[in-house]
């Protein structure tokens, strides 16, 4: 039996009304690395958490990180992780 893939979670503030966003960032990982993913997860959060984790791993938290991510730096974070060999094309430049 294969491994399974790795899933992503997306902790967004409801009373912070983020769900558009967190909907555009699950969208993103989920077309850029729709083989690598087990999928992507929003869940419901309050205290105006917005956190990126694969796994067990936070790859975005909006507290500690400040603000919310590129989506190229957010797309870098899960790359790492999940397919570290893969390039982002023009995502990798800079």
């Amino acid at each position: 039996m294969a491994a399974s893939k790795p899933l992503v979670t997306i902790h967004y503030c409801i009373d912070c009304r983020w769900l558009l966003r967190a909907q555009w960032y699950q969208g993103e990982l989920l077309q850029t690395f729709a083989e690598e993913l087990g999928g992507v997860t929003l869940i419901p959060s309050r205290g105006g958490m917005f956190r990126v984790a694969v796994g067990e791993v936070t790859v975005w938290n909006r507290k500690t990180d400040g603000g919310f991510p590129e989506i190229t730096e957010l797309k870098r974070r899960v790359r790492d992780l999940v397919a570290p060999e893969r390039s982002l094309g023009h995502a990798d430049r800079g």
